[in-house]
């Protein structure tokens, strides 16, 4: 999308029904539910944008087995090269593992909380708790009819806490694919048979430091640049990026909240280098600030931190906060909101992408599942295993090719790859298991 809020026509950019490289055909569409986002809802922005025409699909359920067992790990791992975003700097992630177990099959999900909480008021002690205390114990000795089922279990008079029930929820989905045999994709209605990859690149130190860095990846086949920006790093460093990456490249830039609605005409000078978005400028919790905000800029707004519910996403979309939407799942609670956001979208024709959180290669397989959705026609934050981990925990690891491609595992049970205990062991800090 350029900053006029119409599809792009450069290259680099994959647009809603592009289908990979030459000869990979797309895979066969589900069952629609009547969902085609043929219209542009209120702060779409002029016309129906690259959403327009995608129908979404029902997700074929299948039942979960009784869950006998949730066993909880924690792991660190240390990231390649240190990751700055404006509310700071990450060196190793730990991450919070949960394992669904029940009549032969298991499922996993991961936790996105950070170590701190800068990103929202979760941490990986807080979903810790939340997830043994609270949570657990509702999913314990229960059959579900379907994974579809579980959010409402786990939400219902618990408020907050959505990446601690979106670990628990996003593994029952993966127990249910599993014990049907079936992919993640396909269980959530996805389409894509392989998805256009983009990559984040932290604040550097200086424009220079920015452009080797969105050279390399450029040379590498990312398919969409997301610059971090703060204020004394932003416009300086993302003209730096446009000069020397011309005109066509597909950049965006995210600011995780750093900004000011007096900041609105700094903001604006980002307008003169076209670029696909401006990712949560303001305030998380802030929907009318950055509706006013969007009205004086060109570059669309996309909402981030911002979008933590079906509810919000509609919010946003009648006040005119935004023209796209970051969807993270582990950020709304799981696949079920995801899936609503997902289909409100399209409704209203506002594309989605997927966000990434520095997750391991069992994240980044619920990711990629989710991403093979219809409306997600902007590259999401899906880089393989090779960007952030000398050494992945999962087998095979995730992988792009030249072009910026990734492919979807929509021929193997859950998330397509097989999770290396080994290497889980190797890394687990702590450990905890729960028994219905």
């Amino acid at each position: 999308m350029t900053a006029g809020g119409q599809a792009p026509s450069g290259p680099g950019l994959p647009t809603a029904g592009d289908t990979g490289p030459a000869g990979t055909p797309p895979a066969p569409a589900r069952a629609a539910v009547g969902l085609t986002a043929g219209s542009a809802g209120p702060g779409a922005g002029p016309g129906p944008g690259p959403g327009a025409g995608v129908t979404a699909v029902a997700p074929s359920l299948a039942p979960l087995p009784r869950i006998e067992a949730i066993e909880l790990r924690e792991i660190r791992m240390a990231l390649k090269e240190p990751f700055r975003i404006s509310s700071g700097i990450q060196s190793h992630r730990r991450i919070l593992l949960v394992r669904l177990a029940g009549e032969g099959a298991e499922g996993w999900g991961e936790c996105v909380a950070g170590e701190l909480p800068n990103y929202s008021a979760e941490s990986t002690d807080t979903a810790w708790l939340a997830i043994r205390e609270w949570l657990a114990p509702r999913l314990l000795g229960q059959r579900f009819a379907g994974p579809d089922e579980v959010w409402p279990a786990l939400d219902r008079n618990v408020r907050g806490h959505n990446m601690a029930k979106a670990a628990l929820e996003m593994a029952a989905w993966e127990l249910a694919a599993r014990a049907a045999g079936r992919s993640l994709a396909e269980l959530l209605g996805g389409v894509s048979a392989r998805l256009p990859v983009g990559v984040s690149l932290g604040i550097q130190d200086s424009p220079a430091a920015l452009v080797a860095k969105a050279s390399a990846a450029r040379e590498r086949g990312y398919r969409k640049i997301k610059l971090k920006i703060e204020p004394g790093s932003d416009v300086d460093f993302v003209r730096a990026v446009r000069r020397e990456l011309g005109p066509q490249a597909p950049l965006m830039a995210d600011a995780n909240s750093a900004y000011r609605l007096e900041d609105a005409p700094h903001l604006a000078l980002l307008d003169e280098l076209d670029l696909l978005m401006i990712e949560q400028p303001l305030a998380w919790d802030d929907l009318l600030r950055h509706a006013e905000l969007q009205r004086r800029l060109r570059t669309p707004v996309c909402l981030d931190e911002s979008i933590t519910s079906p509810e919000r996403a509609a919010d946003m979309i009648a006040l005119g906060a935004g023209r796209i939407v970051n969807v993270k799942p582990g950020r709304v609670g799981g696949f079920r909101q995801s899936l609503a956001i997902h289909d409100l979208c399209a409704r209203a024709g506002v594309p989605v992408w997927c966000g990434g959180m520095l997750e391991s290669g069992i994240g980044r397989g619920h990711n990629v599942a989710l991403a093979s959705l219809p409306n997600f026609t902007l590259p999401g934050d899906l880089s393989p295993s090779e960007r952030y981990w000398d050494r992945d925990v999962v087998e095979p690891e995730w992988t792009m090719d030249g072009a910026g491609w990734i492919d979807v595992p929509r021929g193997r049970p859950g998330i397509g790859v097989t999770v290396d205990r080994s290497r889980i062991e190797a890394l687990t800090v702590r450990r905890d298991e729960l028994r219905a």
